[in-house]
């Protein structure tokens, strides 16, 4: 009897143990479910991501591009992809201008140079120009060679650039640019700029040496923005061959001078140099000024086509009969010269012709009266006369006469 009340004892605490684990375990289970409902749903939730403004974003299904067209690019807003590692969203600034300093034209300075409040006048400058740690670049000479490097005087100036920039293409951007891996925490554009700026400085670096020995280091010096320009046309030329997915916003020369070794010298050049260029400036100021009181305003265009062998006939005499200013004041004056001598002659070949018949008949008679007539027009047209008498011891027989000796005597009006 004591044996069946010990066994049912044993039984009914069996049967208690195990309603004991039988709850436990599906309390356990049930707590699982929750936790991995949770789960679930954080999983699913992490898929919920924000595009900022400025931002487009690709999505990578197992490390490929999702999607078609423009279905490849999520515009700004929030958007729902697959978690990693199934999708992985790359945001990329495309709105977002980054500037990028290029001073590798530059010269050596030190770090108390850089300085706002460094010393500036007291700066020891160099003897030479070392090329391994001073930045230059080419000029070409006042009188570009056909021949390149042959007689040619190549110049060096020191220059600052400034290239802003933009992602146009994410899609060209993220396929041909090598960006660094993100890390936790680091953010994509930050560590984009750091990785594309060598490529960035190297493409404007070969730029800048191929578009500076195109000009003179006058050009260079003085241009306000065509360097840039051309440098802008260049650098974008690289960009879409290499098909990167850039465009350049703008490229500025922020500062350009002259090696320091040569500042001397350089300033007594530009000195020189304008000094000339006033002087031609001047000289053609006068030659024009001359030209056109000389001709009028048809005078350089005249000049020009008398100097062109080609110029016809027709239309030199176009430009002769618009002909003003002194020049027309001379052929005037000529003109009307050769129109009183003409008709001088006339009017004396026809006196001559009504005493020819005179003359044959009495020529010393005729000879005589012209000569008193030449007389009289003398003496009639002078306001003195000295008339000296010779004296009677004297060898001649000569009468002088002083017709006005006092040249301030003017001539007297004839009245009617």
């Amino acid at each position: 009897m004591q044996d069946k009340e010990n066994e049912t004892k044993n039984v009914n605490q069996l049967d208690a143990a195990g309603k004991s684990l039988t709850e436990a375990l599906t309390i356990s289970f049930a707590i699982l479910k929750v936790i991995m409902i949770v789960l679930v749903v954080a999983f699913l939730a992490s898929g919920f991501k924000m595009v900022e403004s400025d931002e487009q974003a690709i999505v990578l299904q197992f490390g490929k591009i999702r999607g078609v067209g423009e279905d490849r690019l999520l515009g700004p807003g929030p958007h729902w992809v697959w978690p990693y590692p199934i999708n992985e969203i790359i945001k990329i600034p495309v709105a977002k201008n980054i500037n990028l300093a290029v001073n590798s034209f530059w010269y050596f300075q030190k770090p108390s140079e850089l300085l706002p409040q460094g010393p500036k006048d007291h700066i020891r400058v160099p003897a030479d120009l070392d090329p391994v740690i001073d930045g230059y670049c080419i000029t070409r000479s006042e009188k570009q060679n056909t021949s390149a490097f042959t007689g040619s005087d190549y110049n060096i100036v020191h220059s600052k650039w400034q290239l802003t920039y933009k992602i146009d293409d994410p899609e060209k951007f993220f396929k041909n640019v090598y960006v660094d891996d993100v890390q936790p925490g680091q953010s994509y554009s930050e560590v984009m700029t750091k990785s594309i700026t060598p490529l960035l400085e190297k493409l404007i670096a070969d730029v800048v040496v191929n578009a500076m020995v195109n000009y003179t280091i006058d050009e260079a010096i003085s241009s306000e923005d065509r360097i840039p320009r051309n440098v802008k046309k260049l650098l974008q030329k690289k960009f879409n061959a290499i098909e990167c997915g850039l465009t350049v916003v703008s490229v500025q020369l922020t500062d350009i001078t002259w090696p320091r070794q040569v500042d001397r010298a350089f300033l007594n050049s530009i000195k020189s140099r304008q000094f000339s260029e006033t002087l031609v400036s001047q000289a053609k100021g006068y030659a024009e000024n001359t030209l056109n009181e000389a001709a009028g305003p048809v005078g350089p265009e005249l000049l020009a086509a008398i100097k062109n062998e080609n110029v016809g006939e027709s239309e030199m005499g176009l430009l002769w009969s618009q002909l003003a200013g002194a020049a027309q004041e001379k052929i005037a004056g000529a003109r009307a010269y050769r129109t009183k001598v003409v008709e001088t002659a006339k009017s004396n070949a026809e006196y001559l012709q009504k005493i020819l018949p005179e003359y044959q008949k009495r020529p010393q008679l005729v000879i005589q009266q012209i000569y008193q007539d030449a007389i009289k027009q003398v003496l009639d047209n002078t306001d003195e006369k000295i008339i000296i008498q010779p004296t009677e011891n004297a060898k001649s027989k000569e009468i002088r006469i002083l017709l006005n000796r006092d040249p301030a005597i003017k001539s007297k009006p004839k009245q009617d």
